[in-house]
């Protein structure tokens, strides 16, 4: 009997899926090895992972000015190493406060930079976005941040913000890859894989190329975003 789990974490995965890994468990197409034990610089690991991003460009109709990163540490991790890519020269970061999952993210930036809560929902308990006309954005802001499905409150952003010239970040890491995105709305998109993308372990960021040379001189070169577009996430 198939068991489903309901629970917050992992999502179920598609049985095709886990049949067609367990058949290539011990050879992927005919290496002789399995994917755990290839080299991440041999031929057979670099097509899986070429693959695999060409298949999520064309899913999320990413731009070709955008890079696509495959990277470690989940969502809450990646709240930290946003302001440290991002913060540039500017001092200070405008949020959108809507939940428990925004609120880590703030708590992260305060350790880098000024952190404005432009807007906020913990009025009504977090149970509405606050509408754009609302929000009050600083001017000299280095990007503002967003968490555009708040799972534990069940708040889903039924628009796009526009920000004007500063940078729209969104943690998407509940709701990614569940519908169409125009992703040229966004300076970055990242999320935690276990939702919709695949297992547990992985962390997507889509990053605007414009936005690659902004990061602090204290942000370490695995969670350095150019250094890891230059190296295909292969550092």
């Amino acid at each position: 009997m198939q068991v489903f789990n309901f629970s917050a974490g992992p999502a179920v995965l598609p049985k095709e899926v886990l049949q067609r890994a367990a058949a290539e468990m011990l050879d992927w197409h005919g290496s002789g090895m399995s994917v755990m034990e290839m080299s991440h610089r041999g031929p057979e690991f670099i097509s899986i992972a070429e693959k695999a991003e060409a298949d999520l460009r064309k899913l999320l109709a990413v731009p070709d000015d955008y890079a696509v990163l495959f990277l470690q540490g989940g969502a809450i991790g990646e709240n930290a190493i946003v302001p440290m890519n991002l913060l540039g020269d500017r001092k200070a970061i405008d949020f959108v406060n809507t939940g428990e999952w925004s609120k880590k993210s703030i708590k992260e930036a305060k350790k880098y930079a000024q952190v404005n809560v432009a807007a906020s929902s913990e009025d009504r308990n977090f149970s509405y976005v606050p509408p754009r006309e609302s929000w009050k954005l600083s001017a000299e802001a280095a990007y503002v941040h967003i968490c555009s499905n708040e799972t534990i409150g069940g708040v889903e952003y039924p628009f796009t913000p526009d920000t004007g010239a500063v940078p729209l970040v969104a943690d998407m890491s509940s709701h990614i890859l569940s519908r169409p995105i125009d992703v040229s709305k966004y300076g970055v998109i990242y999320g935690g894989a276990q939702k919709n993308v695949g297992p547990a372990g992985l962390t997507l960021v889509i990053v605007r190329r414009s936005l690659l040379d902004r990061a602090l001189p204290i942000t370490p070169s695995a969670f350095h975003w150019k250094e890891q577009a230059e190296a295909d996430s292969m550092l």
